[in-house]
């Protein structure tokens, strides 16, 4: 017997013996609910589908421990870079652009050495939610910035350019 059951039918005789003339009132129906599977899949056309993979691939490693705030700002930095003539003209080109040396690429995780795969299933769910979202065409948070770093570093480019915004651990400039 079920625990609510059982807990009905406890109050139930609770009830008779105590004399009480009425049966308690019925247990409302509750429908079964099944958590669903989450879609940890981005669904587009090819193009667009890697497109989002990429996308999403630079929100997760960039910026995963950040807020939601955060992670935008890191997927707004690779859309105004796409948008910009300054750099390629699709957000996978504009992640992969530079060398594999680790000290040539625009983002540290492309060419880090580590594997490529998100492991926590949670955190690439939100960001491929959140590249979805910001490819539709979400606020930017930054006001156009082309550039960032962690707020752990100092590099020297940065005094070249205009500082825009500090979003959680990321420093925004155009």
């Amino acid at each position: 017997m079920h625990a609510r059951s059982a807990a009905r039918f406890a109050f139930a005789l609770a009830a008779l013996l105590a004399g009480c003339a009425s049966p308690p009132p019925p247990e409302p129906a509750v429908a079964a609910y099944v958590e669903p599977e989450p879609d940890v899949t981005i669904t587009a056309q090819p193009k667009d589908q890697v497109e989002l993979e990429c996308l999403a691939k630079t929100i997760y490693f960039e910026a995963r421990g950040e807020s939601e705030q955060g992670q935008r700002a890191v997927a707004a930095v690779v859309l105004n870079r796409v948008k910009s003539p300054k750099f390629p003209n699709t957000v996978c080109e504009v992640v992969h652009q530079g060398g594999t040396n680790g000290r040539d690429c625009q983002f540290s995780w492309w060419c880090d050495g580590r594997g490529d795969e998100p492991k926590d299933v949670n955190a690439w769910i939100r960001a491929a939610t959140i590249a979805r979202e910001m490819i539709h065409g979400a606020p930017d948070p930054t006001n156009g910035a082309l550039y960032f770093h962690t707020t752990s570093v100092s590099p020297a480019w940065r005094t070249q350019l205009r500082r825009l915004a500090t979003i959680g651990a990321h420093v925004y400039y155009r």
